[in-house]
């Protein structure tokens, strides 16, 4: 809709050139084409990730690879996105007042991209879109298959979308702002649009989808000790399904807290602007780290953090068995993961304490995020290949799904 004037003035330079609605557009499809390299290199690795999905294989030699329809699908969806934006740079010439009248442009690109989505058109990898479409709409309540209906593609697609979680609520904003009178989608982003706190929840849903999906993991493992009285079985208690549990609700505080800051409500409550910047920072640093740790030790079965890091069968803190070809890169990627886990700490910083509060910051924090978790599949689907072929790490064996294999998150 058309944008109030005294909007134009607080539009900064980056949005000018790479408005909310288009850098929303850039992050989705570059999630795509980063599927696609994990499908590419994986199998490259001969570590066949549909399988573990439970996806369906390619029965003929003529059928296009996954990855190879992924890349056509990335295509589809990047080549008018380019245009788009060429058209936009044309009709605008960074000129404020004009980027707030084609907001149209953006939009019909998300647009564009549901429509793709949702077309029944097999030239346009409709099977891989179609099981997209029913895994989200499976996990979208919380939902998580059993593990020989693909439980582990379930798992893989809700840690995506908590890395999206930012990206979710500057969608929100986009609409909200598209459809608000006296408002315009490509001006500066009004982040309390339909509310202070619709945002914030918006961003936490992801994590509540994985906090769900623990907890009905640990009902499993509950409900199958319940058939066998009087001893644990195989599968363990479930406390590890509450350990991730609680990994994904120490997300909520500084959601809660992050909300606080940006609002006025704090002073009812009571804290100081000084008070409330040291309860974020515990609960942030509480949260990073606990991921962290998580990441290394129970997704990637590194043993890192365990009493049997020094051991002479494998590099020290790996694990016996590795894919990847040399433990350097191991050691690197564990970490890129530490530093991308604390890209907060930039407020720390004196020169850098504002960076996360600039348009062009925040798009740079949602793209590390997303870099984040992309190195993070590569690592996590070796895992769960290891684990199938190979079985679990010994100590996980009374924590886990183990029944010739483990399919723990």
């Amino acid at each position: 809709m058309d944008g109030d004037p005294s909007v134009e003035s607080e539009l900064d330079g980056f949005s000018l050139v790479l408005p909310l609605p288009y850098r929303i557009s850039c992050i989705i499809v570059l999630g795509i084409w980063a599927w696609g390299l994990n499908l590419h290199y994986l199998s490259f690795l001969k570590i066949d990730l549909p399988s573990l999905i439970r996806y369906s294989s390619r029965t003929s030699s003529r059928t296009a690879s996954h990855h190879l329809s992924t890349y056509r699908l990335a295509t589809l969806l990047t080549l008018p996105l380019i245009l788009s934006l060429l058209l936009f740079w044309a009709f605008t010439h960074g000129n404020a007042q004009l980027v707030l009248r084609y907001e149209y442009l953006p939009q019909s690109y998300l647009f564009l991209i549901l429509l793709i989505f949702l077309l029944p058109i097999q030239a346009l990898s409709r099977n891989g879109r179609v099981r997209f479409l029913t895994t989200l709409k499976r996990i979208s309540i919380g939902g998580i298959a059993e593990t020989h209906d693909g439980k582990f593609g379930d798992i893989l697609l809700a840690d995506v979308l908590t890395s999206y979680a930012k990206v979710f609520g500057d969608l929100f904003v986009s609409l909200c702002m598209f459809f608000s009178s006296g408002a315009s989608s490509t001006g500066k982003p009004d982040r309390n649009c339909g509310g202070r706190f619709l945002v914030p929840i918006i961003i936490s849903i992801p994590s509540l989808i994985r906090l769900r999906q623990c907890l009905i993991e640990y009902l499993r493992v509950r409900r199958g000790n319940l058939k066998q009285p009087g001893s644990v079985s195989s599968t363990g208690w479930g406390g590890q399904h509450l350990a991730n549990a609680l990994k994904y609700s120490s997300a909520f505080p500084v959601i809660i807290l992050s909300a606080l800051q940006r609002s006025s409500d704090h002073s009812k409550l009571g804290l100081s602007e000084a008070n409330l910047f040291r309860l974020w920072l515990l609960a942030v640093f509480v949260n990073s780290f606990y991921s962290f740790y998580w990441d290394v030790a129970k997704d990637w079965d590194l043993n890192l953090f365990s009493s049997s890091a020094s051991s002479p069968d494998y590099p020290y803190g790996l694990r016996r068995h590795l894919h990847f070809h040399t433990p350097q890169l191991y050691y690197t990627v564990i970490g890129i993961d530490l530093l991308l886990r604390c890209t907060w700490s930039f407020k720390l910083s004196p020169h850098l304490d504002h960076f996360n509060d600039l348009e062009g910051g925040i798009f740079v924090m949602e793209l590390l995020e997303v870099l984040r978790r992309w190195i993070w599949i590569f690592f996590r689907v070796e895992t769960e290949w290891v684990r199938n072929n190979r079985g679990p790490p010994q100590e996980d064996i009374l924590l886990g799904d183990y029944n010739g294999k483990i399919d723990e998150d």
